[in-house]
Formats: structure tokens, sequence, C-alpha cells
């Protein structure tokens, strides 16, 4: 049986790209293309359905970015009326649209709601302006309260709020706040993420002075304790939500589910057979080649030397783990085929079984990169 189908699309537009971002966006000069941007993204869709003969519904359909939230509800409405004409939609399907405080207008997310998006992903970073002004975020603290009031009132009872911690000279007591502040919003969900350096960032070149490791991890230990408290389940490395508010597209990505990407520099996994054929996708990463033509793809077979570390590096990142009738339904492959790297790890007490699920163990869960090594062909 194949696994449960998602829909990623991303725009890749904002207003300011951010040092810390490593994402595929691109500040917006003179107004994206949207029309333009939204006839390419359903061309690119309609021949990921035809080139793969993709007759599953769609279960999930995550809008990112870039900032999506900066495209009119006329664009957003025609993009939506035309994946339905492509795909099957299933009744029930979470629809998320990123958002970022800077883009909130209260006539705006009426019209969001009223078209069928039914969560929310609000990029807040931190309620600071001295933290906002140092990661470069067009907003401020205020604007990030305001944001999350308009969710609210527009009738968005599920919504996600993203926080950052271990940030340029933070100092404990702000982080604290960062988080007492979310959690008196009452979003549904919390995505709480230190920062990292990633490669290809004005961060990473021109690097800021961080917080100490330890300081770092006693923070994250505070806020993870004040998350517990308030009735925030960590569900995910980074995710905390509300009982039954986890992420369902997320959650279909960790749990090594298939999605289509479209967009520039969208990824896909599809599992056309298994466990032969499970092949990734790649879409052009700049705006202009893509909309250029939007049926150009790259796609790459994932071996069956490397399915169990694909496997596995999306599935431990869940506090639940994963059992071995699950790695086999979902790469077709045997138990056996992850040995020895699952017995080195149990046996390093890097990995526990618990009522058949393996996961990672208090001492493994800081260290899941070293776990991932003992996979690697």
């Amino acid at each position: 049986m194949a696994p449960p189908l998602s829909l990623y699309v991303h725009i890749p537009w904002c207003i300011k790209k951010c040092p810390y971002c490593d994402f595929n966006s691109h500040a917006v000069k003179s107004g994206a293309p949207e029309s333009a941007y939204v006839n390419a993204l359903l061309d690119d869709l309609h021949c990921d359905v035809e080139r793969f003969a993709i007759n599953r519904p769609i279960q999930t359909i995550f809008i990112g970015g870039g900032t999506p939230s900066l495209f009119s509800p006329e664009s957003i409405a025609k993009l939506l009326a035309g994946i339905k004409k492509s795909i099957t939609i299933a009744e029930d399907a979470e629809i998320t649209l990123e958002a970022n405080p800077g883009t909130f207008e209260s006539a705006k997310f009426n019209e969001f709601n009223q078209l069928g998006i039914n969560r929310l992903s609000i990029g807040v970073q931190s309620f600071h302006d001295r933290l906002l002004t140092t990661l470069g975020r067009v907003h401020s603290g205020q604007e990030a309260v305001k944001a999350a009031e308009i969710a609210h009132q527009a009738g968005f009872s599920n919504f996600n709020l993203d926080l950052m911690f271990g940030l340029p000279d933070a100092t404990p007591e702000e982080s604290i706040n960062d988080i007492k502040t979310a959690i008196q919003l009452t979003p549904a969900h919390i995505s709480f993420y230190q920062l990292t350096l990633e490669p290809n960032t004005l961060f990473h070149k021109y690097p800021p002075k961080l917080p100490d490791d330890e300081t770092t991890y006693l923070i994250q230990k505070q806020c993870q304790e004040l998350l517990v408290e308030n009735g925030y389940r960590q569900y995910e490395i980074s995710a905390y939500a509300k009982s039954g508010k986890q992420c369902r597209h997320n959650i279909n990505y960790w749990q090594f589910g298939d999605y289509i990407g479209i967009g520039a520099g969208a990824h896909g996994k599809l599992s056309l057979s298994l466990p032969e054929n499970i092949i990734r996708t790649s879409k052009p990463k700049k705006p202009e080649l893509y909309l250029a033509d939007p049926s150009k793809r790259t796609e790459q077979l994932i071996s069956l030397q490397e399915l169990p570390l694909e496997f596995l590096m999306n599935q431990l990142r869940l506090r639940q783990g994963f059992s071995l009738t699950g790695f086999t339904a979902k790469t077709g492959l045997m138990p056996s085929d992850m040995q020895p790297g699952l017995l080195n790890c149990l046996e390093k007490n890097l990995i526990e079984c618990v009522d058949n699920h393996y996961r990672c163990s208090e001492k493994g869960w800081d260290f899941l990169d070293s776990i991932l090594q003992n996979f690697i062909n």
C-alpha cells in the first residue's frame, strides 16, 4: 500500500532576505508576478500528476516560502481551485499557509480562512525588537503579538508560532519571555528551534557571537519545561503542540510519507513501487528559470542501500520513533536491512525499544547525527 500523499507549494518571494535564512527565498523588488507564477504552479502540478500517474488523494497541503501571505487572496483562490482540478483533495485535508507578521491584515486573513486555509504558520522568531533587528526581521514584537490576535479573530483555531533560541546577544530572560508571550497568545502549535549558522547565508559568512553551548542548553530546558507545564507536548525535535494539533503535513514528512513538491526549488518524494522505485524530485531553483519552464524537473532514484538512512533520518525526529513493521511497509525492505546499525545503537543506549517502537533514548536525543552515522553505507 502506498503511503499517504501531501502537496508542498513553494512561493519564493519575501519582503527582505533574513541573514540566517537558507531557504530558497528572494526579496521582492517591484512586486511578485503572482498570476504568472500561479499558472506555472498549476502547470507544474499537472505535469507531476501525469508523469507519475498519481491518483491518490492529497491529505495535506503546505504553502511555504518565502512569504506566501504576500500573495493576494485572489491568487491563493486561483491556486486552490486549480489544484482541485488536477488532483483530489481529501475532505478533511489540513491546508497550511505560512505568514509573517509584517503581512497581516484582518480582511486578508478572513478571506484566506474562507478559502479553506485552515492552518497558519506564523514566523515570529522573537517578541523582542532588539533581537528581531539582529535577525533582520521586518516586523516588531508588537506586530507579532497582533498577528496572533488577528489569526484568532479571522477564525483560525489552528495556528503555529515559530520561535528561535540561542540568538546573538540574547539573555536567558529574553528567551524565556518569548516562550511565555507565545503561550499567552494560545496558539495550537509552537515551533521552538535553535538558531544555526547555515552555509550560504550572511550569518555564516559573517558569524555573530552566539551564546555558549551550556547556556543555550539550559535555556532550552527551561523553555521546554514551560511548554510542558502549559499543555504543549513535544512530538518532534523542535515541534510542540496541544493535544490533537500536531502538524499533519510535517508528520507525513517525518514518517517517510510521499509528497509532491511544486514551485521554484521545491522537492518531492514519491513511492512508485517498493522498494526499488522510490524517487526524489526537484524543480529549478531560480524563479525566472522555473517560470520559463515549469515542466522541468530532476528525478533521483533512492538506492536500496540509502533507504534505511533516508527512513531513519525522518522517523527518529519523532518522539514515538518507528516500528519494524512500519519500516517494511514504508520501504519494502526487511528489518535485517537496517542491521548492524540498529543493534549498535541499542548497545550504546542511543536507541531504546518501547512497546515495539524504536526511538531515541534521552541520551540519543541529543546525538541524532551520531545515530545516523551508523546507517551510512
